[in-house]
């Protein structure tokens, strides 16, 4: 006879290997049918779980579940919608236990970011006030790599990789017009408070003058005129500069220099364009003309350039965490524990989801440069192990072969509830 249900969700913004967690996981619970029964999916994350819009991935073969392995963004679908507080909105938790209560859930798995935590957080804390019993196992993911405890964050080592290789590659570029042509090149990349993926774009540079020149980092308030000062500098020494600013640059007073208008789910500010605010005052100031690139999207669905550290940690974290909820252990986050940086060396640990939830880590300052404007070695050491090996996904009449799902729905069984 199987055991209780699981219910997985993927949360907030996805990445290059979030599939890889769903694949691991389920891949793992196929290996426990006396202890665990079928594991669903909510359909764009918890939003499904609230409208009971459940998705049956036992109807799935054990080869399409091998594929999400090498299959980019979220395979059941995401959102960003955050549970309030429980207090103020107990009838949303209640809706979640009636949910697993109808479909004999008794095992939870949140895979996102410090948001997400929060949320896998609190649905333990109500299912316990409750006295249902269910074990909740939130799961790392967020290409901010800014969650606390755990040494970095499945979709971070991938996109570095990408970011990294398209400032070498940009910069070969420019290098090569720079003459006659364009002299500045600015790669605005995401990051809303903390500056890993811009460090990441420093990993280019192994030697003075090679880009990137110079960093912006929004853990450092952005002072106009000694960036100027600094982009002529490397104008008259290289003959060219090139830039990698985060989208969470702010100012001295901390005021985002670009902000798009509105709010996401989350409450958070949209931003978009802070690189072509910054191209346009090198232009404004010193007369260079300029090239910019938003990485946007690009950076965290580029698949086919993913770091094999980080798919080979986004699987294992998947299947820890289905060990985790097996060994009863409620509330918890499967962590990434650095035993080495030279070769690098990682082992699965373990975190209290009360220590994740809603802590953010930024960039330290010893891997910032005096300056402000670069990495130092310390940080070089941290990146370099997470961006190390090539994974490719199967290519098919050229292209990248990835994995549809059918993603059949669960019979529902309740009345409708709206969100």
């Amino acid at each position: 006879m199987a055991g209780k249900n699981a219910l997985y969700a993927q949360s907030g913004g996805v990445t290059s290997v979030i599939n890889a967690t769903a694949c691991g996981l389920i891949q793992a619970a196929r290996r426990h049918p006396d202890r665990i029964g079928k594991v669903f999916a909510g359909r764009d994350g918890i939003i499904g779980a609230l409208t009971e819009d459940l998705i049956d991935t036992s109807l799935e073969s054990d080869a399409d579940i091998a594929r999400l392995r090498y299959t980019p963004s979220g395979a059941f679908g995401s959102c960003r919608y955050k549970l309030k507080g429980i207090d103020q909105h107990k009838a949303q938790y209640e809706r979640l236990i009636e949910v697993f209560k109808a479909h004999d859930i008794g095992y939870f798995f949140y895979n996102g970011g410090n948001d997400s935590m929060d949320t896998a957080w609190k649905v333990s804390q109500i299912a316990e006030k409750l006295g249902y019993p269910l074990v909740c196992v939130g799961i790392p993911k967020t290409v901010d790599n800014d969650l606390p405890v755990t040494d970095c964050c499945p979709g971070f080592g991938s996109v570095a990789k990408y970011v990294a290789t398209s400032m070498r590659e940009a910069g070969f570029d420019v290098a090569s017009m720079a003459r006659t042509s364009t002299k500045i090149f600015v790669l605005e990349v995401m990051g809303r408070h903390a500056g890993w993926i811009t460090a990441a774009c420093g990993l280019a540079s192994e030697g003075e003058g090679q880009p990137p020149h110079i960093l912006l980092f929004p853990e450092i308030p952005f002072d106009p005129e000694r960036f100027i000062a600094r982009v002529q500098e490397c104008v008259e020494r290289f003959g060219y500069c090139t830039v990698g600013v985060s989208e969470g640059l702010c100012d001295a007073a901390g005021n985002l220099i670009a902000e798009a208008g509105g709010k996401d789910a989350f409450g958070h500010s949209q931003l978009g364009g802070v690189g072509q605010v910054v191209a346009q005052l090198i232009k404004d100031k010193l007369g260079h003309k300029y090239h910019w690139a938003l990485a946007d999207y690009l950076q965290r669905a580029a698949r086919h350039i993913a770091s094999k550290t980080d798919v080979d940690q986004a699987h294992a974290l998947g299947e820890r965490a289905l060990e985790l909820a097996l060994a009863g252990r409620n509330a918890v986050m499967p962590t990434i524990v650095r035993l080495a940086d030279t070769p690098y060396r990682w082992e699965i640990g373990v975190a209290d989801l009360k220590n994740v939830a809603n802590v953010e880590r930024k960039m330290p300052p010893e891997f910032i440069t005096a300056d402000g404007f670069h990495i130092t070695d310390a940080c070089r050491a941290y990146l370099c192990g997470l961006i190390e090996g090539e994974d490719p996904p199967p290519f098919r009449n050229g292209l990248p072969d990835y994995v549809r799902l059918k993603n059949a729905a669960v019979t529902k069984k309740l009345g409708e509830f709206k969100v």
